[in-house]
């Protein structure tokens, strides 16, 4: 039992992971009364769920009063402090985590070290997800499964946090127009479907556009019309690949393009040379940097 508390547990996870999301350890505690951590700073991601009892969370030089249903989160190279209640100390969950993409993850949350307090987060499905994240860890013989279920727990228990922030999320939406967000959106389809074939009538019927509307909108946000910016995307990639050993046939069904001879005609036009020709420049390029 750790001293410092009436009840105590901890699950680690058996590997060291560096992907974009991976739990490091989670537990469970209830600390004596007045018990403190900090002031203080960490190298990962953790946060704390109240679940019953209060206590006193300090970043930014900013003092949270956090109760039942109060999720603090705390930010690596962030100097915190917390301290349960003398009369009432708090009994508390919490996960530790790194990734690459978790700030980026938080932030759009509405979780930033100035705002590091979700209110009202206690409900009987965080508690499961904080159970189920605990319990990934049993010291199988394959704890990389171990680091991926942990992983997929965490970011539905993330999914439930940032639905209970639904407030922030709603006051950062409402700073962009709606038509940027759809733009946005539009972006972002042509940057993951630039392999297949795309058309931008039904995009702008997705999105609830008139094709004419979202091409001059699109235009006027990032100087390119849909279909440019999609050509801009595949020559960009072919480029890349055409410094490898893939045929010229393989890297225009790469980028979407079914013809390789229309491939080659749009390819010159883009860059001013020919696929082939692109490629023995970067070859020759390569070449005379290793002699």
């Amino acid at each position: 039992m750790n001293p410092d508390h009436t009840y105590f547990t901890v699950s680690i996870n058996p590997i060291a992971n560096k992907a974009d999301l991976s739990v490091l350890f989670s537990g469970e505690g209830k600390p004596v009364p007045l018990h403190q951590w900090g002031p203080a700073v960490h190298d990962y991601y953790l946060i704390h769920t109240v679940l019953s009892g209060e206590g006193v969370f300090e970043i930014r030089n900013r003092t949270y009063r956090c109760g039942p249903g109060d999720t603090f989160v705390i930010f690596p190279g962030e100097l915190f402090s917390y301290i349960a209640d003398a009369d009432r100390p708090w009994h508390y969950v919490w996960v530790a985590f790194v990734g690459r993409a978790v700030g980026m993850t938080l932030s759009s949350m509405g979780v930033t070290p100035e705002n590091a307090v979700i209110s009202g987060s206690i409900s009987r499905s965080i508690r499961h997800l904080y159970r189920r994240i605990r319990s990934s860890f049993q010291q199988s013989e394959y704890p990389v499964l171990e680091d991926l279920k942990a992983g997929g727990w965490l970011r539905l228990l993330l999914s439930e946090l940032g639905q209970t922030n639904g407030h922030r999320l709603t006051d950062k939406r409402a700073a962009e127009s709606d038509i940027e967000r759809q733009i946005g959106q539009a972006i972002r389809y042509l940057e993951l479907q630039y392999t297949q074939p795309v058309s931008i009538e039904s995009l702008a019927h997705s999105l609830g556009y008139h094709r004419t509307y979202l091409c001059k909108m699109f235009k006027q946000s990032i100087g390119l019309s849909p279909m440019q910016y999609l050509l801009k995307i595949r020559m960009e990639r072919a480029k890349q690949l055409l410094k490898t050993s893939m045929t010229i046939d393989q890297v225009a069904s790469s980028v979407g393009f079914n013809d390789a001879l229309y491939f080659s005609k749009q390819f010159r036009k883009w860059s001013g040379v020919a696929p082939s020709a692109y490629r023995k420049q970067h070859l020759s390029y390569s070449c005379h940097i290793i002699e």
